[in-house]
């Protein structure tokens, strides 16, 4: 019997994927729920599965764009059990290569199939190698470029195909410039009392929670309790009309191997600390592994960035849309500040609030950023009800 795989439907209002890369070739024997594909859409990067044993022939090749129903590749599930003589000898390089892997920690663990055997026979080096493919593997394309720049004088160039997710994030950032008044407003914090709480109990809250506490859960709990009084902020333009949510479905960005994902955190308001942390733990480890669903990014109501992982000091981030504004973390510096006349050195970290303007005036960005600080610098009383061990549940 030969089955056509057809691509399935990554989520409403997606009607094309793009190939981005076969993990098999073409006449290898499949396994069911192998993954042997990556597809891109312009809201994520998903596997695709096998969905019988069999001798595959592929019919779309790599970067090629099709409709979602349309038929990729043909499984013969007739062949059961054999492998052809090039699927052994990749089966054959494969089982040297773990043993390599074991007698050497230096050497990536995740690598797919096709670039495995293609390292193996080029006799290439695994230091050189920059995995760009899903949970950080080396793919097919990472190997050929590494043979096309030795081939080459090191005044080189390579030429790579956005993915449609890329395209994707490249026309919606730049629709948000041209429709959207942003602006954005700046505000600092200082860091101490969070640090103390965090210095204090974060060994005990990760014994009995099996997740840090961090600084999201408390960026968290103060973003969404600021959204609920300064409702503009959490809001977004529907034609003529504005529509404000009594609830805050937050978005975390991640920076992912295809580029940035917003998982989104439903009903951020109503959860605990250890919920929260919990909970962007799971998602950040789903979109950096390529498993996030399109239904746990959609919908989001406010979006929080935190640049100052990568080392930024500050900047102008850019709205979400369809959402009005988006607050931009950054990194945790020791500087001077004047307390009580006198200057004492504390960790500073600078805030961005950008916003659209056409609904968002400059009281209520203002006000809600200085209501953010003042939760973040006093979060005893304000985010944890003057009972750090209870809002910690430990």
């Amino acid at each position: 019997m030969k089955l056509e795989m057809r691509v399935p439907s990554p989520g409403e209002s997606i009607s094309e994927v793009e190939i981005a890369e076969w993990l098999v070739e073409d006449g290898d024997y499949v396994e069911k729920d192998q993954s042997i594909a990556e597809i891109d859409s312009d809201k994520a990067t998903l596997e695709l599965p096998a969905e019988e044993s069999g001798e595959i022939k592929i019919v779309v090749g790599d970067g090629e764009t099709v409709a979602v129903g349309d038929v990729v590749c043909i499984i013969d599930t007739s062949v059961k059990g054999s492998i052809s003589k090039k699927n052994q000898d990749i089966s054959t390089q494969e089982d040297e290569l773990k043993i390599v892997k074991k007698l050497n920690k230096n050497i990536p663990l995740k690598t797919t199939p096709l670039a495995e055997s293609i390292i193996k026979k080029n006799n290439l080096s695994f230091d050189k190698l920059k995995p760009s493919g899903v949970d950080g593997r080396i793919t097919k394309s990472d190997v050929l470029s590494l043979m096309n720049k030795n081939s080459n004088e090191v005044r080189g160039s390579s030429r790579k195909k956005m993915s449609s997710l890329r395209r994707k994030i490249a026309t919606r950032l730049v629709a948000v410039k041209n429709e959207t008044a942003m602006l954005t407003t700046f505000n600092e914090v200082d860091m101490s009392a969070i640090n103390n709480i965090r210095t204090e109990f974060k060994e005990m809250f990760k014994e009995k929670h099996s997740v840090g506490v961090g600084f999201m859960s408390f960026f968290s709990k103060a973003i969404t309790q600021a959204l609920l009084e300064f409702k503009d902020v959490n809001s977004m333009v529907n034609g003529e009309e504005i529509v404000h949510y009594d609830y805050v479905d937050l978005g975390i960005a991640v920076s992912a191997p295809k580029g940035l994902m917003v998982p989104v955190v439903r009903d951020a308001e109503t959860l605990t600390f250890r919920e929260i942390e919990l909970e962007i733990k799971r998602l950040a480890i789903k979109a950096r592994d390529g498993k996030i669903t399109i239904d746990e990014m959609l919908n989001g109501t406010f979006t929080i960035t935190n640049g100052g992982v990568f080392g930024s000091m500050l900047s102008t981030p850019i709205i979400n849309p369809p959402q009005s504004a988006i607050l931009g973390m950054h990194n945790i510096i020791d500087r001077p500040v004047a307390i009580d006349g006198k200057v004492e050195i504390r960790p500073i970290m600078y805030l961005a609030l950008s916003y659209d303007h056409r609904i968002i005036d400059g009281k209520s960005s203002v006000g809600f950023l200085c209501r953010v600080k003042e939760f973040l610098e006093n979060p005893k009383l304000h985010l944890m009800n003057n009972d750090v061990k209870k809002a910690l549940e430990l």
